[in-house]
């Protein structure tokens, strides 16, 4: 199996190197394109306005100056001799990618630009880094296991899978649970208004650390539970519930004033 590995933190993240272990667990084909620098929420990006720089670092390992979208395209299309890789694998993030930061994620939108391009794709994170002790450990132990079982079951193409590892010692884990996408019921992103040392205002952009009530069989509640959450993603955003009350409202001859 010919793996290519990407992630959203950057090329010396400590989680493409825990990433890199996962896949070579399973494959003696790995293959790593990831950004130069952390390119963390900036989900489907393409870089169009300046040109992307490539710099080899060995006979398999990549990094680019543009977005992960940017380095799963020119990995497969470009840097990846001979066969197309048989798998994307994006991460391990820094922190989990959850409920509708999903639509922001690069690790996700990595994931999302192996499935466009018609490779089977999983993204991996890790949850807990603004917690104590946290690691790599949970995604490293259980990764392989779960991305092979995966491989062997198979997925829709127009579907990608999105893990998230808990908190915990691995001693601890216990389950994996297939989940759908949860929604926050608190707003956790917020911006802090600082002023630096010239007397001029900014803005730091982050996430305030509460915890909403999610119910049961969302991300968040696996997770929240201590438990592995495997969640199926489809790139399609249509809402068919509306999109079935709006044909028989407004399709036809367009209204006027």
């Amino acid at each position: 199996m010919r793996i290519l590995v990407t992630n959203d933190d950057g090329i010396n993240a400590e989680g493409l190197d825990a990433l890199e272990r996962i896949a070579r667990a399973l494959s003696d084909d790995v293959w790593i394109v990831a950004p130069e620098y952390e390119q963390s929420g900036a989900s489907r990006a393409l870089t169009l306005d300046e040109p992307i720089r490539i710099r080899k670092l060995s006979e398999r390992k990549f990094s680019t100056t543009g977005t992960p979208t940017d380095c799963v395209m020119l990995g497969v299309h470009e840097l990846v001799q001979g066969a197309r890789p048989d798998l994307v694998l994006s991460g391990v993030n820094r922190g989990a990618n959850l409920a509708e930061d999903v639509t922001m994620s690069g690790t996700v939108a990595g994931a999302i630009e192996g499935m466009a391009l018609g490779i089977p794709a999983i993204a991996l994170s890790q949850m807990g880094f603004y917690e104590p002790g946290a690691s790599y450990e949970a995604a490293e132990a259980f990764g392989p296991g779960i991305v092979k079982r995966l491989v062997e079951l198979g997925w829709p193409g127009d579907v990608v899978l999105n893990i998230n590892f808990p908190n915990r010692p691995v001693e601890e884990i216990h389950e994996v649970e297939v989940t759908r996408q949860g929604f926050r019921d608190v707003h956790v992103r917020h911006a802090e208004k600082r002023t630096d040392l010239r007397g001029k205002e900014y803005y730091w952009v982050g996430f305030r650390q509460e915890r909403s009530s999610p119910p049961e069989g969302t991300d968040l509640r696996a997770l929240y539970d201590g438990k592995i959450s495997v969640t199926p993603l489809h790139i399609d955003l249509t809402h068919n519930a509306t999109l079935r009350d709006l044909k028989g409202q407004l399709g036809g001859v367009p209204p006027k004033v």
